[in-house]
């Protein structure tokens, strides 16, 4: 059962089964300024996260009824919106799946909370900066309509190459591999060879260079993946 807080500009979902533990870290949350509604399993959470579009997520990995991982693969196949994954675990690669799967920032308990305030206000300002001033990067994006501009002139995109650009430009500077991206454009989970967005961004390089801009903001990041660039 979720606990709904009231109607904030920044509305957090925070996703812990330990009940002392989420009471501390919404205590200090809302403290903060944000609003925050706390859930304790992880069955309903990408449901919830589909419905109410929250301005961030704070994810434990183990979970009863659907495990943070698990959780995390479905929230990014139809959503970027920013997710910090908490953990017991330090072992390295449960870091490494945590990222790979598209979590923004990974904290490991025990933390202080004001540490876990300070990562959220962090990757809020580098969230929101990008999302609310789109005109500082000649892009914007109408998520309602699938309609993308770059520098003021409408590109021709296909729903999987709107996908692929909402994904890379909503972390400008970060890289995504081919795996992060194909979990971001085929939200049916579908089979294919990760070598596919290959072929996708080459496509949506053509159209953004053959724009009026004449320029291509994503760069490959060899062995690793793509990412957007802001001049």
């Amino acid at each position: 059962m979720d606990r709904q807080a009231e109607s904030t500009p920044h509305h957090l979902l925070l996703v812990e089964d330990e009940v002392a533990l989420a009471a501390l870290l919404e205590q200090a949350l809302r403290e903060d300024g944000y609003a925050v509604t706390v859930m304790h399993d992880g069955t309903e959470v990408s449901e919830w996260v589909r419905r109410n579009d929250p301005s961030l997520v704070l994810l434990d990995l183990i979970l009863p009824g659907k495990d943070g991982l698990s959780v995390c693969r479905e929230i990014r196949a139809f959503s970027t919106v920013p997710l910090i994954m908490i953990t017991a675990k330090v072992e390295e690669i449960d870091r490494l799946i945590g990222l790979e799967l598209g979590a923004d920032d990974y904290i490991c308990k025990p933390f202080n909370p004001r540490e876990v305030v300070a990562r959220v206000r962090a990757l809020m300002r580098r969230s929101f900066d990008w999302r609310d001033s789109p005109q500082g990067t000649g892009l914007s994006l109408d998520e309602e309509r699938f309609e993308a501009y770059w520098n003021g002139e409408a590109l021709a995109l296909t729903p999987v190459e709107f996908r692929l650009l909402k994904a890379l430009s909503h972390r400008p500077g970060r890289v995504l591999s081919r795996a992060q991206l194909l979990n971001a454009i085929y939200v049916d989970h579908r089979v294919v060879s990760d070598r596919t967005v290959d072929s996708h961004i080459k496509n949506l390089r053509r159209k953004l260079q053959s724009s009026a801009a004449a320029t291509d903001p994503i760069e490959a990041v060899y062995g690793m993946g793509y990412k957007f660039v802001i001049d």
